[in-house]
């Protein structure tokens, strides 16, 4: 008996001593809280697992951010319906040019464009690319021209209203990018963290247009260039189908993860007011390794 309360006084030490663990996911909320308290900025996080719905959170779910990039996302939602609703086929050929029109006052405008850019279509104007092609450029290499083409040739209020078909009450996509007379009149692209999760939610599930139109979706978000974000600290062996997002002082991603046990989730994390946009991915992807590890446990 004497051996049994020494050996139980022992194992109670050693737990005391054991460091915390993330048992729960208001443990998991709590944690990301605490870590971003001590950083500069303002940030949002939306985590909702997919194979089970009460593992999900969220920390200033409805604060509104500049979209950036993550706007392409709607786009490319919107231009699948379209197409599923038989306006074109996404194998048809259009002719890439550099001319847009602002929404201010339907002046024409261009982009600035790099040929050496990563972004592939930047050195193709006056050449002929597929619809599919476009889209797949606008997301994987957050083309601007690629946006700029399908957004006018799908809509911006055909999107947006899309988007609140699908749930989400305060995506706003107004316009293409740089369209710097609206830009300056405060006419930008704006989305909340909840509002993105309930859209990739939806197309990770096979209900935002069709199922096999979101899995194209999906597959092509697979394609990601960019993995400097959520994606950066994860293994190998979890699969990242993610948009992200990135202007001065912002830096956003959205995601839907693949783990190799069957488990999947959407997480979203929006910055702004950053002073340093290295140290804002950096955040991103520290919150990211936080919850893979509490569904690795």
């Amino acid at each position: 008996m004497k051996y049994l309360i020494i050996y139980s006084i022992l194992l109670i030490s050693l737990a005391g001593c054991a460091p915390n663990q993330t048992k729960t996911v208001d443990d998991l909320k709590q944690n990301v809280e605490e870590h971003l308290e001590n950083q500069e900025g303002t940030f949002a996080v939306w985590f909702m697992h997919l194979n089970d719905s009460s593992l999900r959170f969220a920390i200033n779910p409805d604060t509104v951010f500049h979209a950036a990039s993550t706007m392409k996302t709607p786009v490319m939602i919107e231009l699948f319906k379209q197409a599923e609703e038989g306006e074109y086929n996404l194998s048809d050929s259009i002719l890439i040019e550099n001319r847009f029109y602002s929404i201010v006052d339907s002046s024409e405008f261009q982009l600035d464009l790099d040929p050496n850019a990563d972004d592939p279509y930047e050195a193709k104007v006056g050449e002929m690319a597929t619809i599919y092609d476009l889209n797949h450029a606008m997301i994987t290499y957050s083309s601007n021209i690629a946006t700029n083409i399908i957004i006018q040739m799908v809509g911006a209020k055909e999107t947006t209203q899309t988007m609140r078909d699908l749930g989400a009450e305060n995506i706003e996509v107004m316009r293409g990018v740089y369209d710097m007379k609206a830009f300056d009149r405060g006419l930008s692209n704006r989305t909340t963290a909840r509002d993105l999760g309930i859209i990739l939610s939806h197309v990770a599930q096979g209900t935002a247009v069709s199922a096999e139109r979101d899995s194209m979706m999906v597959e092509i978000m697979k394609d990601q260039f960019y993995k400097d974000v959520l994606a950066a600290g994860l293994p190998d062996e979890a699969v990242v189908a993610n948009k992200t997002g990135s202007i001065d002082g912002v830096e956003h991603d959205s995601a839907i993860v693949f783990l190799p046990d069957g488990q999947s989730y959407v997480l979203i994390y929006l910055s702004k007011n950053l002073p340093d946009d290295i140290r804002g991915r950096e955040i991103g992807a520290e919150i990211s390794e936080m919850v893979y590890s509490f569904l690795s446990e």
